[in-house]
Formats: C-alpha cells, sequence, structure tokens
C-alpha cells in the first residue's frame, strides 16, 4: 500500500513539473489577427474615436473610405473618425471574405466588408474593400496601415 501511495504522489508531483514546463497552447497568429479585426469592428460600433484609436499604432496611416486624403498621424486618424461617426450615424462593419496572411511579426488582412448606417431615418450600407496590415507589439496586434475604398460596381 506504502509503495502505491509513493508511486501515485512521484506521478502527481513528475505532471505538475511537466505541466510547468510545457508551453501552454495560444491562439495561432492567423487567429489573433482574426481577433483583432473583430475587436476593431466592434469598437467601430461603438461609436467613440477613443475606442478605435487604441487599435492602431502610433505611426498607423489611414487611407480611409470617406476621405480624399491619407491619414498620417493621430490627430488626422482621429479627425477621420470623428468626421466618420458624424456623417454616417450608428456605424457597424460586418465583414465577408477575409485573406490574413501573417509574416512574423507582420500580418496583413485583406477582404471585403460592408459599412451599415441609418441616414435621415433609412438604413444604408456601403459595401467596400480593404487591407489593414498588422503588426505585433507586445501581445497585441496594432493596425499599421490601413487603406479602405467602395465597392467599384460590377462592369457592365
Amino acid at each position: 500500500m506504502r509503495s502505491s501511495l509513493q508511486a501515485a504522489n512521484t506521478a502527481c508531483v513528475l505532471s505538475l513539473v511537466l505541466l510547468s514546463v510545457v508551453p501552454v497552447a495560444s491562439a495561432e497568429p492567423k487567429d489573433e489577427v482574426s481577433g483583432a479585426t473583430a475587436t476593431w469592428a466592434h469598437a467601430l460600433g461603438l461609436d467613440e474615436p477613443e475606442k478605435v484609436l487604441p487599435l492602431y499604432a502610433e505611426e498607423a496611416v489611414l487611407w480611409g473610405t470617406l476621405s480624399p486624403k491619407v491619414r498620417a498621424d493621430r490627430e488626422a486618424l482621429r479627425d477621420y473618425f470623428v468626421t466618420a461617426f458624424k456623417v454616417l450615424p450608428g456605424l457597424k462593419v460586418s465583414f465577408g471574405e477575409q485573406r490574413i496572411r501573417v509574416y512574423g511579426g507582420t500580418a496583413v488582412n485583406t477582404g471585403y466588408y460592408t459599412f451599415s448606417y441609418t441616414k435621415d431615418g433609412e438604413a444604408k450600407t456601403l459595401p467596400a474593400r480593404y487591407s489593414f496590415t498588422f503588426v505585433k507589439q507586445g501581445d497585441r496586434w496594432l493596425i499599421v496601415d490601413h487603406h479602405s475604398s467602395a465597392m467599384p460596381p460590377p462592369p457592365k
């Protein structure tokens, strides 16, 4: 009986040691980037620039769907979102196909999304295409480059 108790204790201790050495499974980088993209979509739906801006790296550049100019500093990004939330009340976004590629600490997510909003009491949509470039800073994927443009009409 004593030897079986010793064996059980030894097995328990060995299991604890092995669990402390074996790395805990973490999300795959593509899943992390997909999660960062979903976080951006959620933040956009909150209608508050201060919820969206922290998802962009300090040196981020934005070529927005509604912008005639590139936004390349924090104040310009803030201005873009302040204006977008005013012009497109109740702004939400839903993603279609996403193509995520990861290159070490850099990732690109390209695809299409559809913005929805309410204008003069009427529900509106704006289909667009996008490219997000993310960099991993610490344990977060931050946007360093974001390009969005309205979806062109199909060829006739």
